[in-house]
Order: C-alpha cells, then structure tokens, then sequence
C-alpha cells in the first residue's frame, strides 16, 4: 500500500524487563546468571522481550503503509514536542499509556497490546494486528473517540504537573507529610501519609484499593462504611465515568493529634471548588503522578499547590 496520508505517526516504545537486566548486569550472560542464581526462570525475560520487540516491529511496518512513523523510547516523551496532528500509537502496558498521555495537547491517542497473553488493561483495546483498520478509521475521521477527563497540579512558583489517573502528595521517604488542606470553604491542618487524587480513569485504580481497604477495615470494626453512605457517583465496582467533571481526594491515614485533625479526609474536586495545599514538608516534599516518582515536583515548606481539573484532556482511540 502507498502512502495515503501525511500526518507523522509517533510508536512510543518501552524497554523489556530483560534490556533493563542487561542495563543493569552489561551482558546477556551476565544478566541470565543473576537471575538463575536465584533460582528464578530467565526463559521467561526471553520470550517477553522477543514479543515485545516482535510486536515493534510489525506495528512500525504497518503503520509506515499509513505516512511517516518516528519511533520514540518513553523516556523521551516529557521533552519530545509533538506536532499538532501527530497520531501516537502506544505499544505497552496502561501506565504507559497514561504517562505519554499526559504531556500531549490533543493529539489523538491509540493503545496497543503487545503481548495479549501476558498484560490486559482498560487503555489496551487493541492488538497489533488490529491496526491497519484502526488507523485507516482515524485518518478518515470514522472512529469513535473518548474524552479522558485530567488532573493539574500548579505550584506558587509557577511550575505544573498534569495526571491521567493519579497524583501523589505527600513525604518522599516513609515519613509523615505536614500540610494545610483547604476545601469547599474548610481548612485543616494534616499529619498523613500522603494524598491520593484521583481521575474518573484512575478511579478504576489506586482509589478503587484505597475504597476497598477502607470498607474491609470498616466492615470488620463494625463502623458503617462513609463510601455506603455518601452520595458520590460510583457504580457498583468503584468506578465512574472517563469525562467526569470532578476529581476525587482520599488522605491516607490521617493521624488526629493536639495540631492536626481529620475531618477533611475524602472528597470531589471540582473546576469551581479546587483543593489548595500549602506544605509544611521541610525538605522532602514531592508531588509526582501516574506512579513517575522521578517525574516529580518539589513540595516544601511554604509552597502553595492548587489541585483542580486541567484545561487540557486526552483524546483515546476506542
């Protein structure tokens, strides 16, 4: 087949468990000796990689039926500009997804499964073989399109960070986060291990765990579940709409104390009524999202963090 269309088309890759091995130990012998010494299978890191890369390789010599494809690792995808009409094709696991996601401006966004017998995940609708007629719909403007609704973080000093599914807030290390939370016209002042916000996709994810954890620990102390009784619109597995207009916040283990308290603990985040934090973390502070904890910004005493909806959402390929 010509090519028939002009867009550039970007295939973000990821490194196997196995060159990250070999990253580390400089040879594939090497690297095979470490992990049979342990005891553990090393066949296994072969056929993972030889998957993966089998499945790069198809999708490129697909996609380059379709106009001009630039293969990019995602350890470049924070700094790589991506043109206004740029197609990105995903091939690897929902983290990836969501982690390219993020630093994109509307560009349409396809998620790939490489290897279907090893991973699943709800951004993962498609096979490699899927492609030619995925790509062939999205050009002739014939696919369908789900709006991803994201989170933003803005710090007093100017600096943002954008999340798909999460933000973390909190200490870096294992030690208490101090802050200041104020909300809906309330404030608190918190000793925590940290805040999780969380989108309608994330919602699915580490809020699903935290909701979960909670009505266990409930249920066995024989407290009624708050999640039973609030009126926050999940359905019955935890879970809420993509394009939802409000995020939600959970505070992990509030601690009540003579100068802290607990009452602002759970709730939405909306455009209207964004969740401001000012740090009292001397040195540790960090606000990082999607699980990047190298992608992060620096939290500290006296910064301000305005929590709210971003201006910006992905647009994902179904």
């Amino acid at each position: 087949m010509d090519r028939e269309y002009e867009n550039k088309i970007v295939l973000i890759v990821r490194e196997t468990r196995l060159d990250d091995l070999i990253l580390r130990y400089n040879t594939l012998g090497q690297a095979q000796f470490y992990i049979e010494h342990l005891g553990a299978d090393f066949s296994d890191y072969l056929v993972e990689d030889k998957i993966y890369k089998s499945s790069v390789s198809r999708a490129r010599q697909i996609l380059t039926r379709f106009g001009r494809v630039q293969v990019l690792h995602r350890r470049f995808v924070p700094d790589f500009i991506f043109g206004n009409k740029d197609l990105i094709v995903v091939l690897g696991q929902d983290g990836l997804v969501a982690n390219t996601m993020k630093y994109l401006d509307n560009q349409y966004v396809i998620g790939v499964n490489p290897d279907p017998e090893r991973w699943d995940g709800v951004l993962l609708p498609f096979q490699v073989s899927d492609l030619e007629q995925i790509v062939l719909e999205v050009f002739a403007g014939k696919r369908p399109i789900s709006t991803i609704t994201m989170a933003k973080a803005s710090l007093s000093d100017g600096q943002s960070l954008c999340a798909v599914n999460d933000f973390f807030i909190g200490a870096q290390t294992h030690v208490s986060a101090r802050y200041t939370i104020s909300i809906n016209n309330r404030t608190e002042d918190h000793s925590s291990s940290g805040i999780i916000v969380s989108t309608g996709l994330g919602s699915s994810g580490w809020l699903k765990s935290i909701l979960t954890g909670a009505a266990g620990i409930t249920s066995a102390a024989g407290i009624k579940s708050a999640v039973a009784q609030s009126s926050l619109s999940f359905d019955s597995d935890l879970k809420c709409d993509w394009d939802t207009d409000h995020l939600y916040f959970s505070v992990r283990e509030p601690f009540p104390s003579k100068t802290t308290s607990t009452d602002l603990v759970f709730g939405e985040i909306t455009r209207q009524e964004p969740m401001i934090l000012l740090s009292k973390m001397p040195g540790n502070g960090v606000i990082f999202s999607d699980g990047v904890e190298n992608d992060y910004l620096k939290f500290n005493s006296g910064m301000t963090a305005k929590i709210t909806l971003s201006d910006k959402c992905g647009h994902f390929i179904v």
